[in-house]
């Protein structure tokens, strides 16, 4: 297949650029399993792990971050928290390599990032820009070019007649 030609508007440019259809098929197919089973493991882990509980890294963030009484206060939520986070990314990392319900699972995957990273601060080995607001923003990337479609379930939840009689379900795939 011959290279495309997209152009956008992008910070008030104009931008025109050339890419491969297939190659970015296989890159967005990639980077969602990628992110999936990145998400699926650390859940899946921490659910066999009888004794895993979400207070160490509530109660042990960096007295410098800005948040810390706000990540203290949470583990007396402990109880909510632990179950959520296990359970919330395996389904995400589940749905991800599944490409099911896929707009929604990376916005939760990318709200959960968001809250890691804003835990994680002051980073050891970075400034401002660690891995989970890198995890966060592919995220973003995959949910916006739709990549539960490429060879995932969410292709085949749209043709469903309740999806197509209800268009805005379909925010949630893709």
């Amino acid at each position: 297949m011959p290279p495309k030609t997209a152009s956008s508007k992008l910070f008030g440019y104009d931008i025109e650029f050339t890419y491969s259809e297939t190659w970015i098929a296989y890159a967005l197919l990639s980077l969602r399993l990628m992110m999936g089973w990145v998400f699926f493991y650390a859940g899946i882990v921490k659910v066999i792990d009888p004794d895993w509980s979400a207070r160490p890294f509530l109660v042990n963030v960096d007295p410098a971050n800005p948040l810390v009484d706000v990540w203290a206060a949470m583990a007396d939520w402990v109880w909510l928290l632990t179950p959520l986070n296990q359970v919330g990314l395996t389904l995400v990392g589940i749905a991800l390599i599944l490409g099911a319900f896929f707009r929604f699972s990376a916005l939760c995957g990318a709200l959960m990032m968001l809250f890691y990273w804003a835990a994680s601060y002051p980073f050891p080995d970075a400034i401002f820009i660690d891995f989970h607001l890198i995890y966060a923003f592919l995220l973003f990337l995959l949910g916006a070019a739709g990549a539960g479609r490429i060879i995932g379930l969410d292709q085949r939840l749209e043709e469903i007649g309740f999806v197509q009689n209800n268009p805005r379900l379909a925010l949630l795939l893709g």
